[in-house]
């Protein structure tokens, strides 16, 4: 079978499309899924980009989307034919964190999905939405879930709460839906006026130019009538925490899932007292909660908002893109 393998150091050039041993047959309590879709994050860019991060060989993409062709002895939640979705932690199945790392997740301690056919234990996948293309399905492992979590499982979202997202890619634009769908209201920032403009008729209520607005965190809560806003989705980390804090209500919620503007910096500690806020750092999700966004998805019509597609055997072309910050929502690979 045909799969993506990176070779050592690492980096974009050196991933390479490879004939590879196929998929064993699925012994006890084991699926094999022909795989037809990922979609790019950036925990799968670092790993690509950064030299070192894998062992040499190693598969990539977390996220996973395709048909269950064949199910071992034992299996019941699976039958041939089902269209599935892969889970990034696949040992998480409910309960608290426990994981320290990623040395399960696939794409990172383990293979991953860029490749035509996987063998693995059932509870590698759930059951996709129904209806779905195997490139929405695949929107659903990491940012989706992530968005799930940080607004319905850790923050008990509810009608009439302010929700404020930072950018536009997959976990923002999943959160700006599922908020909007419980019925809240949106705040979104973007450096891009014609970024503003779509996020805007997505039903954002208010938008803002970070670049042009730095002290951003200010006009929130103006925009809030001097309250704050009751949940940020923070996905930039050291670099947008502060005016993240200063946009937050008092007692409100702060879910902190990236770091795209660095791994580590000062965070204002006086501030984020004196607003008693709840600052809650969070890696994607279990599969228990992946199963109930699943039934969320289908209850509610959200369809993800799929930037581009990219065939398999450009996937280096696809990080590219990635990282032009170009895109709005989510960029996948179908094959």
């Amino acid at each position: 079978m045909k799969a993506i393998r990176l070779k050592a150091p690492g980096g974009l050039d050196h991933l390479t499309l490879v004939e590879s041993p196929e998929a064993a047959a699925p012994g006890k309590g084991e699926i094999t899924v022909r795989l037809r879709a990922s979609s790019l994050n950036y925990h799968d860019y670092r790993v690509m980009a950064v030299p070192g991060s894998v062992a040499d060989g190693r598969i990539p993409m977390s996220d996973g989307a395709g048909v269950v062709e064949a199910v071992g002895a034992g299996v019941t939640e699976f039958a041939v034919g089902d269209h599935v979705v892969s889970h990034f932690f696949p040992g998480w199945i409910s309960g608290e964190p426990y994981l320290p790392g990623f040395e399960t997740t696939p794409g990172d301690g383990v293979d991953g999905y860029a490749r035509e056919r996987v063998t693995v234990p059932d509870c590698f996948f759930t059951q996709a939405p129904k209806g779905w293309s195997h490139e929405e399905a695949a929107t659903i492992t990491t940012a989706g879930l992530t968005a799930w979590r940080a607004l319905i499982v850790n923050g008990n979202l509810k009608a009439g709460d302010t929700v404020l997202v930072l950018g536009t890619g997959g976990v923002s634009i999943a959160a700006l839906q599922l908020a909007k769908a419980m019925g809240a209201t949106v705040i979104a920032t973007s450096s891009s006026d014609e970024k503003r403009a779509r996020l805007a008729a997505m039903g954002a209520a208010h938008t803002l130019n970070y670049k042009t607005q730095p002290d951003w965190g200010a006009l929130v809560k103006d925009w809030t009538g001097g309250r704050g806003v009751d949940h940020v989705v923070e996905v930039g980390g050291p670099g947008t925490l502060p005016q993240s804090i200063e946009a937050v209500r008092v007692g409100g919620h702060i879910s902190l899932i990236g770091v795209l503007t660095g791994r580590s910096g000062e965070v204002p500690t006086g501030a984020l007292m004196r607003k008693q806020a709840r600052l809650h750092g969070l890696i994607v999700g279990n599969r228990v909660q992946q199963q109930d966004y699943v039934r969320a998805l289908e209850v509610t019509g959200i369809r993800p908002v799929i930037d581009s597609t990219f065939a398999l055997e450009d996937i280096a072309q696809a990080f590219r893109h990635e990282e032009s910050g170009r895109h709005f929502g989510k960029i996948c690979l179908a094959w």
